[in-house]
C-alpha cells in the first residue's frame, strides 16, 4: 500500500493516474480506524477509480487540549485495517502539521447559515471553523471528485456541505449511514476508550433514540426532551450534555411540528469519553 505524507509527493502520484473515466474518492479520517470508516471506504471504493484515506489528527477542532493529547493514534494498525479492503486502490495521506498547514496553523472563519450554532456549537467554542479549515485544506491537497463523511456526525456532514457551497469546491459530498456495534452503540474511535461494563451500559443511547422515534408520532417534543432527561439523570455512568430534536436541513430546533424531516440529536459523557448520535425521527 503507498502511504505518503507528503502533500507534492502524493499530488504527483495522483495526477499520473488521470484519464477521461478516472474518479478520485477521498474519506478523511483522524485515524484509530473502526468499521464504521470501512464501510465508508468500501463506498468510496465501489464508485470510484482511486481512494485517498487520510489519517490526520487535527488539532484545530479540538475545544478541550486533554481530547486532543488523549486522542488515539495507530496509524501502524490503521494501514494493516485498509490492506483487508484493498492494496493497490487505496491511498494512504498520513501528513505532519507542517505539510497540511505550512509553518503557521491559521484558522478561517466560516459562515455557516447558522448551523454552526446548534448542538455542537454550543458546547465545542471554535470547533467548527477548525473543521471548515482542515476539512477545506484537505480538499485542496487531494482533489477529488467526491468525499464520504458518516452520518453519526450530521451536523459537521451538513457543515462541510455549506463550505463546499460557500468556497465552490469541485466536490460532491456523499452522506453514508451510521454503523453500529451490536448492541447500537454507535461505531466511533473514542469507544476504544469505554471498559466493558462502560461500552454495554452505552448502550442505552441508541436505545433511546429509538424510543424517541416512536414517541415522536405522538407525542409532544417537550415531553419527549423531559423523559430523556429523566432517563439518563437516573443513570450513574451517564452525564447528558444535550439532547435535541431538529429540523434535518437547517439544524433549527423543532418549535412547531411541520412537514418537514427531523432528526433527533444526542451527546452524552460515559465516564470522562464524551459520545453522540442522532436518528431520522420521519
Amino acid at each position: 500500500m503507498r502511504v505518503y505524507t507528503s502533500k507534492a509527493e502524493l499530488s504527483a502520484f495522483i495526477s499520473k493516474q488521470s484519464t477521461p473515466s478516472f474518479s478520485l474518492g477521498f474519506v478523511p479520517t483522524m485515524g484509530a480506524l473502526h468499521t464504521g470508516h470501512l464501510s465508508l471506504v468500501n463506498t468510496a471504493l465501489a464508485e470510484n477509480t482511486l481512494v485517498v484515506v487520510s489519517i490526520f489528527v487535527n488539532p484545530t477542532q479540538f475545544d478541550n487540549p486533554n481530547d486532543l493529547n488523549t486522542y488515539p493514534q495507530t496509524l501502524t494498525e490503521d494501514i494493516q485495517l485498509l490492506e483487508t479492503l484493498s492494496k493497490s486502490t487505496i491511498l494512504v495521506y498520513a501528513p505532519t502539521i507542517e505539510d497540511v498547514y505550512g509553518s503557521k496553523i491559521k484558522v478561517e472563519h466560516f459562515d455557516f447559515g447558522g448551523l454552526e450554532s446548534q448542538m455542537e456549537g454550543k458546547f465545542r467554542k471554535g470547533h467548527f471553523d477548525g473543521v471548515g479549515t482542515i476539512v477545506k485544506c484537505l480538499f485542496e491537497i487531494v482533489k477529488p471528485n467526491k468525499a464520504y463523511f458518516g452520518e453519526k456526525d450530521f451536523q459537521q456532514l451538513q457543515i462541510i456541505k455549506k463550505m463546499v457551497q460557500i468556497t465552490q469546491l469541485p466536490v460532491t459530498i456523499v452522506g453514508c449511514p451510521i454503523e453500529r456495534e451490536p448492541n447500537g452503540l454507535a461505531m466511533s474511535s473514542r469507544n476504544s476508550r469505554l471498559s466493558d461494563e462502560e461500552k454495554k451500559s452505552a448502550a442505552l443511547i441508541y436505545k433511546t433514540l429509538q424510543s424517541v422515534k416512536e414517541k415522536f408520532k405522538s407525542k409532544k417534543h417537550s415531553d419527549i426532551s423531559y423523559w430523556v432527561t429523566t432517563e439518563f439523570s437516573n443513570h450513574p455512568l451517564f452525564e447528558l450534555e444535550y439532547f435535541q430534536i431538529s429540523e434535518s436541513k437547517n439544524l433549527v430546533p423543532i418549535q412547531q411540528k411541520k412537514q418537514t424531516k427531523y432528526r433527533a440529536f444526542i451527546a452524552v459523557f460515559v465516564g470522562d469519553v464524551r459520545l453522540i448520535d442522532n436518528i431520522a425521527l420521519n
